[in-house]
């Protein structure tokens, strides 16, 4: 599985050309609107692919330290002041579309739709069942993953401590766990009987051979995929990829309020210390600088999704990456 990453690096091309390649392509739905992912499930399909799927983002609203948050807003504000950026006076919570892209994907009729951040609705997994879609959930820990299979999830994507980008805590307060991945498998096989995918941190052939021999059902690849060209991945994000000034990965809630793992930079050590347990209202407020970043081509300021195993990742074409994986 390609793994979906939002925001920008998971497209169309790059879906069906991992489909293509015999693995299975997944869109992003967070960060834009449900036309603009009905366009994309369309553009995936005039690329050539059959058998793909998309993701969606389960935002749940939680209690949020709005002193934290404040502070947080006052030191972003600070950060992006020399560079024209204005930063809100306030963020309040919305849950990104969720009812109106739901049903552009029922409507798709995908062969998959996997669930990230917490689980949907039973009505939700009827409707998808309904349409003849897969349903997948992702989990952080062996109770989550028996929340998912009693609502009727048919597979499990498993991340792992070692995955780029946001970690799928059902509740974003918690420190996400950081049990190793097989170890992770072995509990979530030992109390649910259904196919797992399995993430984080996973590079090579011989990861895959690992984790297949471990009992998982599949792998979910995402890090390996940010060079290729027909990724989205920003200007900045690909050359952080391979510029030997970044070091480390770390997890942090600077850039979205959620424990997320990314190449650690200035934003990182600046806000990292003090971004409270608020999504999406810090996502919210530090998207102006973000963008500005990305646009500028600024890769302190900006959020470097990457997973543990981010130096393999080459820019061969993602279905030369794909079937190096399938052996």
């Amino acid at each position: 599985m390609g793994a979906p990453m939002a925001g920008g690096p998971s497209t169309p091309a790059l879906a069906a050309a991992v489909s293509g390649a015999g693995g299975l392509g997944m869109l992003a739905s967070a960060y834009q609107s449900a036309e603009a992912l009905r366009e994309n499930i369309i553009a995936t399909r005039t690329a050539g692919a059959e058998i793909f799927g998309a993701n969606l983002f389960v935002v749940n609203e939680f209690d949020v330290d709005t002193p934290a948050l404040a502070r947080y807003r006052e030191h972003l504000a600070d950060l992006a002041e020399p560079c024209g950026v204005s930063i809100a006076e306030s963020a309040t919570f919305d849950d990104d579309g969720y009812h109106a892209k739901l049903d552009v994907l029922v409507d798709a009729a995908l062969a998959v739709v996997s669930f990230t951040f917490g689980l949907p609705g039973d009505e939700d997994i009827a409707r998808l069942h309904g349409a003849g879609t897969a349903v997948g959930v992702t989990v952080t820990n062996h109770e989550d993953a028996r929340s998912a299979a009693a609502l009727g999830a048919d597979f499990l994507v498993v991340q792992g401590p070692n995955a780029g980008g946001h970690r799928s805590t059902f509740d974003p307060r918690i420190e996400p766990p950081a049990r190793p991945l097989p170890d992770l498998l072995a509990d979530v096989a030992a109390d649910v009987d259904l196919p797992v995918v399995v993430a984080g941190g996973l590079s090579d052939r011989a990861d895959v051979d690992m984790m297949l021999s471990l009992g998982a059902h599949g792998v979910s690849m995402g890090t390996a995929l940010l060079r290729t060209p027909e990724a989205g991945t920003k200007s900045a994000h690909r050359r952080a990829l391979t510029d030997p000034a970044f070091t480390e990965t770390v997890v942090t809630r600077a850039f979205s309020g959620r424990p997320a793992r990314g190449l650690r930079n200035r934003f990182h050590d600046e806000l990292g210390p003090i971004a409270p347990a608020a999504y999406p209202q810090v996502n919210t407020l530090a998207g102006p600088l973000k963008s500005w970043a990305a646009a500028n081509d600024d890769p302190q300021l900006t959020n470097l999704w990457a997973g543990t195993g981010w130096r393999s990742a080459t820019e061969a074409p993602a279905a030369e990456v794909i079937t190096g994986l399938l052996g």
